[in-house]
């Protein structure tokens, strides 16, 4: 298949972009893994980084694997029209910066990073089940699976570059993209690198308020607020403000990033009907996330990575943001963590309790 006939299918299943290239190690990415893994800088994280030696090796992923075929699916969607303004602007940290330019929650509300509002993952498995199938042979599809480093495999098919933000950026859709891959015994035609970069523009680590990008296209993990959300750990102080209205996630670096400018317009032009998906969950109430039955909540957000499957993380969450945003309703559903049998909870609730307190009228 040639690589004009890859983009010609690719069209037809919907793919927003998608290459290929040969199946062989990335024997540089092995290298800047175990360095990182070695700093310290994944912190607790696993997925990818835990073994780069299946990882980064795509040859061994498919009995005799010659191509690996990686695609990107835009999961970009307008926030929705709600609320006032003065009740969305609680939404922004006592400091009066917006951490996010998802939804302006309205009071009493979170935030979700955008890839979170519906599960693209799903349909971009399917589109590359039925890519597999087109090709014929031998095939394994991996999505937002730990065996095999994504971002590298659609870098090498010309899908995007890393960015400085350690993301990667499509030429047309930037980083709101969800990435999967195609590992095939299949011959296909390599494709082309993007030829494109960030220049000398900064604007993503100037605008990450922890400076988890300090160092251009290295993510420092320790530092990253979207880590922090997902981290089977207690928030650490310094970073509980800046999460503002967050409960999950993080967009600020691709919010700041010139590459997705413009993609509102884009997008509606290339799918009208994902301009207001009906399906997309971009707020979430914070009182419902501290009051709802652990079971139900981890079962209604099986989309998210969450530790364990612990609603105890979700919770963690949703008492950091009540404690930046919250309102006399939060303080009642957050007072009640004060007494809880939970360590962990009951620090971050007198932590919220503290915060909504000063914040409260003398």
């Amino acid at each position: 298949m040639t690589t004009a006939e890859l983009a010609q299918v690719g069209a037809e299943l919907g793919l927003d972009a998608v290459g290929a290239a040969p199946a062989v190690p990335y024997e540089n990415t092995e290298r800047h893994i175990r360095d990182r893994r070695e700093r310290g800088l994944f912190a607790g994280m696993g997925f990818t980084m835990r073994r780069p030696e299946v990882s980064c090796h795509p040859e061994t992923l498919l009995p005799r694997a010659r191509t690996v075929i990686s695609a990107a699916l835009c999961y970009y969607t307008p926030p929705p029209r709600k609320g006032t303004g003065e009740a969305r602007a609680r939404a922004r940290t006592p400091e009066g910066s917006l951490r996010s330019s998802g939804p302006m929650a309205d009071a009493g509300e979170g935030m979700l990073a955008r890839y979170t509002w519906a599960d693209r993952y799903a349909e971009l498995r399917e589109k590359l089940d039925e890519l597999g199938r087109r090709l014929g042979g031998e095939y394994r599809v991996l999505v937002d699976a730990n065996d095999h480093v994504d971002r590298e495999g659609a870098a090498r098919a010309g899908v995007g570059f890393y960015g400085k933000n350690t993301l990667l950026i499509t030429r047309r859709h930037g980083s709101w993209v969800v990435l999967g891959t195609l590992i095939s015994d299949q011959e296909v035609e390599a494709s082309e690198r993007m030829d494109a970069g960030c220049g000398s523009c900064t604007l993503c680590i100037d605008a990450c308020p922890t400076g988890a990008l300090d160092e251009p296209g290295t993510l420092d993990s320790t530092r990253c607020l979207s880590y922090w959300t997902q981290a089977p750990a207690p928030i650490p102080e310094p970073y509980r403000a800046a999460l503002g209205a967050l409960v999950y996630g993080c967009d600020i670096c691709q919010d700041a990033c010139p590459w997705n400018r413009g993609i509102e317009k884009r997008r509606a032009a290339d799918a009208p009907a994902a301009a207001a998906e009906p399906t997309a969950e971009a707020t979430v109430s914070l009182v419902d996330w501290l009051e709802a039955d652990g079971d139900e909540l981890i079962e209604r957000y099986e989309r998210l990575y969450v530790p364990r499957n612990d609603s105890r993380w979700l919770r963690r969450n949703a008492l950091v943001a009540a404690g930046n945003v919250g309102t006399a309703t939060e303080r009642v559903a957050v007072e009640r963590y004060t007494h809880d049998d939970d360590p962990l909870l009951r620090e971050h609730a007198e932590w919220a309790l503290a915060r909504i307190d000063g914040r409260s009228p003398a």
